[in-house]
């Protein structure tokens, strides 16, 4: 492998259910209503795409663009003092990139982004970093892991991804990447698409450099 590309949420950052409350507040205070399936949903999608999913779908009382500043103005604020990082994720992160070029392709703001990097102290580590609302479309989509590819200047083919979720996994399945799962334990991938996509599943994160190895 030439290159390891890392998801943010649910596989560097434990995110997920904060991304789920803010979201769920925000739609409660202004008309909406959740569905059992809106969590699975937006996973993997950009923000202009989950924003506008709460507004058309959820029957949220704002424009997208207004729920999209409400809910990245409120991540923003808890990131503020410390995001999430999963237990682990930093090490492994610098363990991987003493191998080569590693990235991250999320669906995260890249004002997000770069607040783990900085607060981690990997931004020098990691020279590419791509949010899904630089690309045409977000996750499934293959768009923002080829994205990533291509700033590394590796042939995708011959890349490692490291997803958590279902449509995370589709979208580095579909980029063609070898897919390595740390499946998300609060929000588990569907077990189909888990089996059709992935090459490794992984109990954590730790596991991986281990994983690369033996590759």
């Amino acid at each position: 492998m030439d290159a390891v590309i890392f998801d943010l949420d649910g596989v560097l950052v434990d995110s997920e259910q904060a991304w789920d409350e803010v979201r769920r507040a925000v739609v409660a205070e202004h008309g909406g209503r959740w569905t059992e399936a809106a969590t699975r949903a937006m996973q993997g999608m950009s923000t202009p795409e989950w924003a506008r999913y709460l507004v058309d779908e959820l029957s949220t009382a704002l424009t997208a663009d207004q729920v999209a500043r409400a809910v990245v103005e409120e991540m923003a604020r808890r990131y503020a003092d410390a995001p999430p990082v999963v237990d682990g994720a930093v090490d492994v992160v610098r363990a991987v990139a003493a191998r080569g070029p590693v990235a991250i392709a999320s669906s995260s703001p890249p004002a997000l982004i770069a607040s783990f990097l900085s607060f981690a102290g990997l931004t020098d580590l990691v020279p590419v970093a791509v949010s899904s609302e630089e690309v045409a479309a977000g996750k499934p989509a293959p768009d923002v892991y080829l994205e990533a590819a291509r700033r590394l200047d590796v042939d995708p083919r011959r890349a490692t991804a490291v997803e958590d979720s279902t449509n995370g996994l589709r979208s580095a399945h579909a980029a063609g990447m070898t897919v390595i799962a740390v499946p998300n334990p609060h929000f588990p991938p569907d077990p189909a698409v888990l089996a059709e996509t992935a090459t490794v599943v992984l109990n954590t994160i730790d596991e991986l450099p281990s994983a690369l190895e033996r590759r």
